[in-house]
């Protein structure tokens, strides 16, 4: 039970009905805005950031079994106009972004307005923080921020995605000691004990070389992450993102929640709908394809 008498939520509110997960990410921010001025098709405004959403919400929502997005660009939407079929669960990303215009995210922390106990969680049923994990100074306050993370989800009866992604320092930078699979390996000894309902991690080699060579990555991942674990298709070409997620699952995963690599080829094109159709479904049904035959059900990761 939870805090609130409730019986607690089960992965099975975003899962495929085998126990995988094929979750769509649509929580992206100021990057978006940047991939939509890469494309050509200027930096959008609020209004063009709800509309590429809520399309992709209509287009890939039949399809996922979960869906993520913020706050401030759709969350409104898709619940009032119920975009989202029973079977797709709402996540909702909990995490405030310090991010400048076409840059990078710099670090990441709460967002407090979702953190409040009067914040409407009606409909979600999952929420995410991404986490920036760094050998530097800081380590322990984010150990911290994700245990408080966790456990106000419990609080909220929802589940908690925890999403660590690793960054070198500039002195293992300029020291020439940075390995992203090893930072991969040893944030998730680190936080997936701290027991989030679901741990999101980086696919290791970035979803390049041989298959065995990426399949003997993840299941070395997958003997350092306690609990169910999905990738992120973050850092991954889209052309990999296959391929990377077969040899995850085959290593232990239990699917993925990715965005890029689903619908990063439809931004800033004319017909945003048509484009969905016949790319991004079609790459979402072969990958769903995949979870159903060789992920790892969740209950038994």
């Amino acid at each position: 039970m939870t805090g609130s008498g409730r019986a607690a939520p089960t992965l099975d509110a975003i899962a495929r009905p085998a126990g995988g997960f094929a979750m769509v990410a649509m929580d992206q921010r100021e990057s978006l805005r940047t991939m939509f001025a890469e494309a050509g098709a200027g930096r959008p405004d609020h209004d063009g950031m709800v509309a590429f959403k809520t399309a992709v919400a209509r287009a890939l929502g039949p399809l996922a079994s979960g869906f993520l997005i913020d706050r401030t660009t759709g969350l409104d939407q898709v619940r009032r106009d119920g975009l989202l079929p029973a079977g797709c669960g709402l996540i909702l990303a909990a995490d405030a972004l310090d991010q400048e215009p076409g840059q990078p995210v710099e670090d990441t922390r709460l967002d407090e307005v979702v953190a409040a106990p009067e914040f409407d969680l009606t409909g979600v049923r999952a929420i995410k923080l991404l986490l920036l994990w760094r050998r530097d100074a800081h380590r322990e306050q984010r150990v911290e921020l994700a245990r408080r993370f966790i456990g106000l989800a419990a609080e909220r009866d929802v589940l908690s995605v925890l999403e660590p992604v690793v960054r070198a320092t500039p002195e293992e930078l300029s020291a020439g000691r940075w390995d992203q699979d090893a930072a991969i390996l040893e944030a998730a000894r680190e936080l997936s004990p701290l027991r989030p309902s679901l741990y999101k991690a980086q696919v290791p080699r970035q979803g390049r070389g041989t298959t065995d060579e990426l399949r003997r990555a993840c299941e070395d991942l997958g003997s350092a992450v306690t609990g169910p674990w999905v990738v992120l298709s973050q850092g991954v070409h889209r052309d990999d993102f296959l391929g990377a997620v077969r040899a995850a699952c085959q290593g232990g995963a239990s699917g993925f929640l990715a965005g890029r690599a689903l619908w990063s080829d439809v931004v800033g094109r004319p017909d945003v709908d048509r484009a969905l159709a016949e790319i991004s479904v079609p790459r979402l049904e072969r990958l769903v394809e995949v979870v159903d035959r060789e992920a790892t059900p969740w209950r038994k990761a």
